[in-house]
């Protein structure tokens, strides 16, 4: 009688049990956290990237002028070197950073073995889309397995840019802030060039001077925007170096105000009898655009030009770019450059940066 008791106490139990595990839904598994994702390029490529971006790598000067802005952190190498124009001018840790070369334009090539080894989950293209952009990243992407994009970079839209960049990198707030300020600094100048009778200019460069930056290129974005560009070409040039022309073109043109590049014949023109023909150099109406780290004005054409834009809007129409020129530039430098300028630093950058003429009468 005992055992069958206990038989049936401990059927019971089991019973018990098995209807109280019934009455409990079981714990739900978590969702793992997927590893990667996918992001849309500005050339339309669906492209899978890890969810978390940590080290980047950029295919070329104007990407690495972009990106550096917001996300040195995580760049893997350069494309070009910074130059002695950079020296004091960034933060020290990002000047010897590796050199991997550029994809497009320049004298060099994407350095394949360099970019295999520097860990990159995804190298950056920014800049303007070119023909055959879609198949030579798609080949790149299959030849070394790495992720490639491409992020479109236009003056007037370059706050776009940098949104875009903030999502593609988790830097969403980074991207915002510095995508307002590119759209403040940019409506700005356009209401300043509405506002005023353009200067009709030519911008000038190359070791005679004879250069110049053709209208509607690339290149020629914020010279087009705030001044009557007199170089008008046949086939106005992709390239950074300009259209060469002759001496009598220039004469032709007859500019009511020169702009010339850095290292170009700004220190030697007001000696030159040809170009003190003309009335711009004769009066003194002529300027140098700063350098440092890069031109102002581009060249590569990136995000300096930002800066660059209010620097000609200012020597060209000081009444209507009533703002201080020394604050807007120690602000980018802090924002692009991650650097705070010094006073030094910034006489010795805007030196030629008045014009002859109001230098002359300043000394």
């Amino acid at each position: 009688m005992k055992k069958l008791l206990s038989i049936l106490l401990a059927v019971m139990m089991i019973a018990m049990l098995a209807l109280t595990g019934c009455g409990q839904p079981n714990e739900p598994t978590p969702d793992p956290e997927p590893t990667t994702r996918t992001f849309t390029d500005s050339l339309g490529r669906e492209v899978t990237l890890p969810s978390k971006l940590s080290k980047i790598a950029i295919s070329g000067p104007l990407a690495q002028i972009v990106v550096f802005a917001i996300a040195p952190e995580m760049m893997v190498g350069v494309a070009n070197d910074w130059g002695e124009e950079a020296k004091g001018l960034i933060p020290d840790e990002y000047y010897t950073l590796p050199k991997l070369g550029q994809l497009y334009g320049g004298k060099g090539e994407l350095n394949l073995e360099t970019l295999l080894q520097s860990g990159a989950e995804v190298v950056i293209d920014v800049g303007e889309q070119k023909g055959s952009m879609i198949d030579d990243l798609n080949a790149l992407q299959e030849q070394t397995g790495i992720p490639f994009v491409h992020i479109d970079c236009y003056t007037g839209h370059m706050g776009d840019t940098y949104r875009t960049l903030g999502a593609l990198l988790g830097k969403e707030t980074e991207g915002n802030a510095l995508g307002e300020y590119c759209d403040m600094v940019y409506s700005r100048t356009n209401k300043i060039a509405e506002s005023v009778e353009k200067a009709n200019l030519l911008y000038c460069l190359g070791d005679k001077g004879q250069n110049v930056i053709a209208q509607g290129s690339y290149h020629a974005e914020v010279i087009d925007l705030l001044s009557n560009n007199l170089a008008v070409v046949e086939s106005p040039s992709s390239k950074g170096t300009g259209n060469e022309v002759d001496m009598e073109q220039i004469l032709n043109w007859n500019p009511d105000a020169v702009i010339f590049a850095p290292g170009s014949i700004y220190s030697t023109v007001a000696d030159n009898e040809n170009w003190q023909t003309i009335p711009a150099i004769r009066d003194g109406r002529y300027y140098e655009v700063p350098m440092g780290p890069y031109n102002w004005m581009g060249f590569p054409p990136s995000v300096q030009r930002i800066l660059g834009m209010q620097w000609m809007a200012k020597v060209l129409y000081p009444d209507a770019a009533d703002y201080a020129m020394y604050d807007e530039v120690t602000e980018y430098f802090k924002l692009f450059y991650h650097t705070n300028l010094t006073d030094e630093a910034y006489n010795a950058l805007v030196a030629n940066s008045v014009g002859a003429a109001e230098a002359k009468a300043a000394a």
